[in-house]
Order: structure tokens, then C-alpha cells, then sequence
């Protein structure tokens, strides 16, 4: 189907049928009850799993192909958003052309970066993305303030421009079909919120992750492949490997910008925090998290991380005292205290002990993981090794 194999094909079914169905699956607690923080189905952080999602199969494609590790990814993130917000700006509020100008405007922008940075590998390659992308950030943040609206942020405002607004939508559209139009359905204790925008985000991202597929299935994913296995041994053969390092950090810099582009998109909003180290180490953790050179990997780290961030950061003593409300007051009490640092704002301390267990016990990632629960399962053949999704030959 669409030019992929059976494996390829189920792969993406499977990525489909999740993101078309998050806001049944990721509501699985009925409202009300102690564990309804846990559900994660509401229109803004589905948003933020799908357009993740994006930003980290990007990464994959450099990283998980090349091994060219970037520490300034952000800056592509950054450079996406400031160009969705000023079309909307100058022009309109029609999410199209502008996301097709943040992919523009990153993919020239990487161009830039990757010419000089690829100039140098390894720990060199990643200090010198790490500066370009602290200096995009102290650029944004302070001296391009006129354009970027310093640490204010860049939004629009009702006397810009907007020279082809007319009588037409006054928030993000598609041709008329507002993003932030939601639709609720009831059933029972549940509720389940279905929104344009993520929809629209999420068919954003499953034509992104076929894109990535077909990437991973070419002769130019082969090469990328090559690149990483042996660069000098490239070199012997007579193949410049530069140029397909450069169109790898091209591509993958243009779904960041598309990235950034539909996180604009969905709110209106641009500001230089985008273009941190922070939100680069981020997109590394995601794909480290999944699984680096996988396909689906990406995907489910930048879920993992996005869940753990919106949903145990808000989880407090209040409700902890809930769960553990059958205890005696003396063991309620000692359960929170035990549990109290974990969660709240020391939600990165529960993410960083399991991330720590991930690299040392599954050091393919959560894909490993997946893995090895089938082997578990599937019998005496599912036992055998099997070549991994991503390093299966090229049809």
C-alpha cells in the first residue's frame, strides 16, 4: 500500500488507528474518579503529543540515520513559529500558506546551520549546532526584539495588518474549518472531546511519518545509513558524504520548522523559549526515549515525555491523599511524604530514574521494549532476532 511492505503497512495503520482514536484512548477513567488525573484526552496536550511527534521523527531522521547527534534543534522549532505568527500577521489567519512558509524559512535556515556545522563530526558537530542554536535564542530574545518581540513574545493584535483578513475568520483556519472548534461527546461518566485542530495535526503527522518511512526505505536512506556505519570507509570508495549528511539536516530541520510551525498554528504564539538548549535536549531524550533509529520510536518517546510533563506536574498532596484516603492517617500521611518528591514539580526526577532504566535494561528504547514483550508472548519463532524496521534493506 503506498508503495510500503506488509511490515511497513501495518506499522502505519497502527500509528493511524492511535492518533485517530486518542481521545477515546487516552481517556480510559471516567471524570470524577481518583484517577481521572491520569487521562490525558483534551484537545492541547493531544496537540502537543502529535506536533512532538513531528519534531522528533525529524530528529530521528538525522540522528537515528547519521548519527550526527544536534544539540540546536530549537532553532528551528523557534524559526517555524516567528514565521506562521507574522503571516498571520501581515496576511491572514490561514494555517496553510504559513506553515508551508515555516518549512521554507526553516529548511533555508538549516542550510545555513548544516553548512558550516557539518564541516566538523562528532562532539564538534554538537557543540557548534548547540551555539548556533544559543545564539538564534539570544538573537530572538533580545536584539532582533523589533521582529520578535524580545521575551514578551510575538502574537498578533487586531490593528496588524492582516491585509486579506476581510470578513473571514479572526482565528487560525483552513480555509474556513476554525482549529479550535471542539465537538464533545458523553457517554456515560466519560467524555471524550473531539477537536479540528488536532485532527488536523494529527493527519499532519501520519503523512510526516510516511514521509519518514519511505526516507528510511530509499537508497538515499541506504547512504544516510552508510554515513553512520563508517564514514571513512565511505570516503575510500569515492562518495562524498557531505552533501547527503547536509539534505539529512535539511529535511530534518524542516520538520522542525513545520513542527514549530503548527504549535503557532494552534496558538497563536510565538516566543524565543522555543529556541532553548532545553527544548533541543528534549527532541534528544524523545528519541533516545522510543528508540533511535526506529520508526515509531520517536513518536511514542515524544508522548511519553509530553505525558509526564502535563499530567504528573500537576498531580499534588491534595490528590494524593486521595489515592491513599483508605490508609490510616498516619500511613496516609507517610505515603504522601514518600511519594510527595515524585510528582508536582519533581515530575523531571520520576522522568530521569526512568530514563535512566530505559538506557540501562532497554537500550533500543520503548520500541526494545515492545520487542522483547512479543518475544515474551509470541511463541518459539517470535523468540528468534529479527532485523529491526529501520535497518531492513531498501525495496
Amino acid at each position: 500500500m503506498l508503495g510500503l511492505n506488509k511490515k511497513d503497512t501495518s506499522l502505519m495503520i497502527l500509528v493511524a488507528v492511535l492518533a485517530l482514536c486518542a481521545p477515546f484512548i487516552l481517556n480510559p477513567f471516567p471524570e470524577g474518579s481518583a484517577m481521572a488525573q491520569f487521562n490525558a484526552g483534551y484537545p492541547d496536550l493531544m496537540q502537543r503529543f502529535v506536533i512532538f511527534g513531528i519534531f522528533a521523527i525529524g530528529f530521528n531522521i538525522l540522528f537515528g540515520l547519521t548519527g550526527y547527534l544536534s544539540f540546536g534543534h530549537a532553532a528551528f522549532l523557534g524559526v517555524g513559529s516567528y514565521s506562521v505568527v507574522w503571516m498571520y500577521k501581515l496576511l491572514n489567519y490561514n494555517i496553510l500558506p504559513g506553515l508551508v512558509l515555516s518549512v521554507l524559512t526553516a529548511g533555508l535556515f538549516a542550510l545555513l546551520i548544516g553548512y558550516v556545522s557539518l564541516r566538523r563530526s562528532g562532539i564538534y558537530f554538537s557543540i557548534l549546532t548547540l551555539a548556533f542554536a544559543q545564539m538564534s535564542f539570544n538573537l530572538a530574545y533580545s536584539v532582533l526584539t523589533p521582529i520578535t518581540n524580545g521575551e514578551t513574545g510575538l502574537q498578533v493584535y487586531t490593528n496588524d495588518a492582516q491585509i486579506f483578513l476581510g470578513d473571514g475568520p479572526t482565528s487560525p483556519h483552513l480555509f474556513g474549518i476554525v482549529m479550535n472548534k471542539s465537538a464533545d461527546l458523553n457517554i456515560g461518566a466519560w467524555e471524550f472531546t473531539f477537536n479540528n485542530g488536532y485532527y488536523f495535526c494529527a493527519i499532519v503527522m501520519l503523512v510526516m511519518f510516511y514521509l519518514s518511512i519511505r526516507i528510511f526505505r530509499s537508497p538515499f536512506g541506504m547512504m544516510l545509513r552508510a554515513i553512520k556505519s563508517n564514514q571513512t570507509r565511505l570516503n575510500y570508495t569515492g562518495l562524498n558524504p557531505r552533501p547527503y549528511a547536509l539534505a539529512a539536516f535539511v529535511i530534518s530541520g524542516m520538520y522542525a520548522g513545520l513542527a514549530g510551525g503548527l504549535m503557532a498554528s494552534m496558538d497563536p504564539l510565538a516566543g524565543a523559549e522555543r529556541m532553548q538548549w532545553t527544548a533541543s535536549g528534549e527532541v534528544v531524550l524523545m528519541t533516545i526515549l522510543g528508540g533511535t533509529g526506529t520508526l515509531i520510536g520517536p513518536v511514542l518517546g515524544a508522548g511519553f515525555i509530553k505525558y509526564f510533563e502535563n499530567i504528573f506536574s500537576k498531580i499534588n498532596d491534595t490528590i494524593l491523599h486521595q489515592w491513599f484516603a483508605f490508609l490510616p492517617d498516619g500511613l496516609e500521611n507517610f505515603m504522601v511524604f514518600i511519594v510527595h518528591p515524585f510528582i508536582g514539580k519533581g515530575w523531571h526526577l520520576t522522568l530521569g530514574i526512568l530514563f535512566m532504566l530505559v538506557v540501562i535494561f532497554l537500550p533500543g528504547g520503548l520500541v526494545e521494549g515492545g520487542q522483547r514483550l512479543k518475544r515474551a508472548f509470541g511463541g518459539k519463532d517470535a523468540g528468534k532476532d529479527k532485523p529491526d524496521a529501520s535497518t531492513e534493506p531498501a525495496e
